[in-house]
């Protein structure tokens, strides 16, 4: 109604009554006329796609950091901002949940699975490090016949409320993937009416990174062409998008542009993956196993990929057209820092809890709230793990004891000393420095926690026999291929380059040389001996290593060396600067010309 023409005809109700009388008509005249328009539903909708990797264990907090309580405080918010604005949110894992710190150890990773399925997983992939408890029990590798390899993985896998995904893990019985209880090669989701497929794969590499004994049975198929394969399946299957779960990883520094990929390592697994995969077919790998970051596109993919032990998460965001189901916008997030509180003004983490100015963190526009069921579902692994990790040794460390160091690594020699101490009649101790220990000793009085956290895994000390020209030929190759030294114990090293080729001569402690005919007894960890890292693969004989000493837990020799030496130990003791193990004639790897 035209409202001039109305007030005309109530221009003659007087006073109040009339404009009581024109102010409805021009309120209802007001309220009719949107409903004449229909509201419009967005045409795009927003997918946002969390992957987290490598947790390793790391489910509890840490001072002000990390933790999946605090992790189930930012999908909140997450899921809060897609629910406001129609989309959603998918949440899943690039392996390697489990090994790692005694709240998941002691439980073989029961814990882990809790509490993502309180979280809301939608998939995992399964990384090298989930095989490392072997059967159920206590046992890390099978000791009977009648042991499964695998019994620990699989056990992890019923319980979860997702599925573990591993396409190109093989059964070499059936030359097909593996066919355990809720693992299979891939899944799929619909997410707001959108159909998404999920694949998940393990680095190629697999078997030289994993215990071999845990893997049985088992091959790994190359990466990109069991992709591609799984790809082209899903998508006849009617699935819009397809994501990767990876633990397979890259290597990068610098996330402020994903199409700048001048500080990524370009050879790395899957940068050679995502270049290697047909046009189009993956839209976003969730990628693991590295410990690095990355916030990239490459060759028109989405990788993301995190730090290792629950500290940040990655994200990428698709903005996907509702009515053709194609996405019109890839949104990659740099790796975020799980922090419970940050420093004014930044999302960067107090690195030491010691600023005063530091205020609660915000995720979504809102406070971040460590959620509190998921606290609750972990307490009970928690609290197991307390009084072991407070244990007292009954030695006082007066200085740090790193892992870094050159030629010699003070955390190193410490273990592999105690290696050789352990064996009767050992003449060197072997272990992978680099990539076996996993954290440096702290001042103060040294408990079993901190042990713990310096070597997680389960793994045994082991004794076999070499000649001396064997043994030379496993630490020429490794000082050849890699920039990590081994660590020794035993022997005084010195390479040199003779005719084109390097050479190690050894020395005893008493200074004599190790012929070639000599037959030593090498100590090491049963990963070493079944093939890990590739170390002693260059001699070892086609059926394996006769195993002539298996002595105990490679962490409790070390605890009961620590407790047999008592008093106070500084890093200094360990090293002697005047007399290095290794002797180099330049910086590994060595290449001579």
């Amino acid at each position: 109604m035209n409202l001039w023409m109305g007030f005309k005809k109530f221009r003659g109700f007087k006073g109040f009554r009339g404009l009581v009388l024109f102010a409805a008509l021009a309120l209802a005249c007001g309220e009719r006329q949107p409903q004449s328009v229909a509201a419009r539903p967005s045409p795009t909708t927003i997918l946002s796609i969390v992957g987290t990797n490598d947790l390793h264990g790391g489910i509890l907090q840490r001072g002000d950091r990390g933790g999946l309580a605090l992790l189930g405080g930012y999908v909140a918010n997450l899921r809060a901002a897609r629910a406001r604005d129609g989309g959603a949110v998918l949440l899943v894992d690039a392996g390697d949940m489990f090994q790692g710190t005694l709240e998941s150890n002691l439980n073989e990773g029961a814990a882990v699975i809790a509490a993502y399925n309180a979280l809301g997983y939608a998939a995992a992939a399964v990384g090298n490090h989930d095989f490392d408890f072997g059967p159920v029990g206590r046992a890390s590798t099978p000791q009977q016949p009648s042991d499964d390899a695998q019994g620990a993985l699989k056990a992890r896998a019923a319980e979860a409320r997702f599925p573990f995904l591993a396409a190109n893990l093989i059964d070499e019985a059936t030359g097909r993937p593996v066919e355990w209880r809720n693992v299979s090669p891939s899944t799929t989701v619909t997410v707001d009416g959108v159909r998404v497929g999920i694949i998940g794969v393990i680095t190629a590499n697999a078997r030289a990174v994993t215990i071999a004994a845990n893997l049985a049975g088992l091959r790994f198929a190359p990466l990109a062409e069991t992709i591609a394969a799984e790809a082209k399946r899903l998508r006849a299957d009617g699935a819009s998008l397809v994501v990767v779960t990876s633990h397979a990883g890259g290597r990068c520094t610098a996330y402020t542009s994903p199409t700048d990929l001048s500080t990524c390592e370009p050879n790395e697994e899957i940068m050679r993956v995502a270049r290697e995969l047909p046009s189009g077919l993956v839209d976003v790998i969730v990628a693991g196993h590295a410990h690095s970051g990355m916030a990239h596109q490459v060759a028109g993919i989405a990788i993301i990929e995190s730090f290792n032990g629950g500290r940040t998460f990655g994200r990428v965001d698709l903005v996907v057209d509702r009515s053709t189901r194609r996405i019109v916008e890839k949104r990659i997030f740099a790796p975020r820092d799980l922090c419970a509180r940050v420093d004014p003004g930044t999302t960067r983490c107090d690195p030491d809890g010691s600023s005063s100015g530091r205020v609660r963190a915000e995720y979504e526009n809102a406070p971040v709230v460590p959620d509190a069921a998921i606290a609750r579902t972990i307490a009970p692994a928690v609290q197991a793990a307390e009084a072991q990790k407070k244990m007292p040794l009954g030695i006082t460390l007066g200085t740090p004891v790193r892992r870094a160091g050159a030629p010699d690594s003070p955390l190193g020699n410490l273990f592999t000393d105690a290696y050789r101490a352990a064996v009767p009649g050992a003449d060197v101790s072997i272990n992978n420095t680099s990539g076996g220990l996993r954290a440096d000793l702290p001042p103060g009085s040294l408990t079993y926690g901190a042990v713990f956290e310096a070597m997680p895994f389960d793994n045994r000390l082991v004794a076999f026999h070499l000649t001396g020209a064997e043994l030379r030929t496993v630490l020429a190759t490794q000082i050849s291929r890699v920039p990590a030294l081994v660590g020794i114990s035993g022997l005084h090293l010195r390479v040199t380059c003779e005719r084109g080729a390097v050479n190690v001569g050894m020395l005893r402690p008493n200074g004599t040389p190790v012929t070639d005919t000599d037959r030593l007894l090498v100590a090491t960890t049963d990963f070493l001996a079944t093939g890990g890292d590739n170390i002693f693969v260059p001699v070892t004989p086609p059926g394996g290593f006769a195993i002539e000493q298996d002595i105990a837990l490679v962490r409790d020799v070390v605890v009961d060396s620590l407790r047999k030496r008592g008093g106070t130990l500084r890093e200094d003791q360990l090293v002697d600067p005047s007399n290095p193990r290794w002797t180099l004639p330049g910086r590994p790897p060595i290449t001579c010309r």
